[in-house]
């Protein structure tokens, strides 16, 4: 089994809890706006966010189409309204606040860190909002720097994005790299093209319906130490 040196980590939905964070966030967010809050937000919710950040990667809509798309969607499926860019601000201040894990995410982080092995994360997210919840998630000893697509200018699975993050990792070599992510869309397509191993992270057990093939393909992080 071939092993790796540097791990390069997707953020939302690989080591950290995007839906839970999300449904958090949004619950605390209809209070504030005076909305009632059921279950049913989440699930209207996730979708339509799946498809903002789907079209974003694939470039068709930019970054800042993404912040209030969404929301604007969202109100109009519940027949309420507020500034969808008002709210959207608020709400990434308190997705930033939330760092709940993916299970096994710390448990891999620090056996990956304690073989003398490095991680990144490379995200598509915003960056003071994956910045802050890095920063107090319990995973913020254990990353030696991360890289959002905000601040680059280019988004997974954009070629241009990966050059920035390889040309900022000291000695970085592709051959003994690995991205991990959810997404094949963005992660597994995205160390396609930037020609790197990838490993794909379907806790769900979905079928790949998508012509992107990854180099592996697991269901829990902890299948990750056979790589270390």
């Amino acid at each position: 089994m071939k092993k790796y040196d540097t791990f390069l980590f997707d953020a939302d939905g690989t080591l950290f809890d995007l839906n839970r964070a999300a449904a958090n966030a949004m619950k605390l967010m209809f209070g504030y706006c005076g909305f009632n809050y059921t279950e049913d937000v989440g699930e209207i919710y996730i979708p339509i966010n799946s498809w903002a950040w789907e079209r974003f990667e694939k470039g068709e809509i930019d970054i800042e189409t993404l912040r209030t798309i969404r929301f604007e969607r969202l109100f109009d499926k519940l027949g309420i309204y507020h500034d969808p860019k008002e709210f959207n601000e608020r709400y990434l201040y308190e997705i930033g606040k939330s760092s709940f894990l993916i299970d096994g995410a710390e448990d891999i982080c620090r056996e990956i860190v304690s073989r003398g092995k490095k991680i990144y994360i490379v995200t598509n997210g915003f960056w003071a909002t994956q910045a802050s919840r890095i920063k107090h998630s319990q995973l913020s000893e254990y990353i030696s720097e991360f890289f959002v697509s905000e601040l680059i200018g280019f988004q997974k699975p954009h070629i241009m994005y990966f050059e920035h993050v390889f040309s900022h990792i000291p000695d970085f070599d592709k051959k003994s790299a690995l991205i991990i992510g959810d997404s094949l869309a963005a992660d597994i397509a995205g160390g396609n093209i930037a020609g790197i191993d990838s490993c794909w992270l379907n806790i769900s057990g979905g079928a790949n319906n998508m012509e992107i093939v990854p180099t592996y393909e697991i269901k829990a992080l902890n299948e990750l130490k056979r790589f270390i």
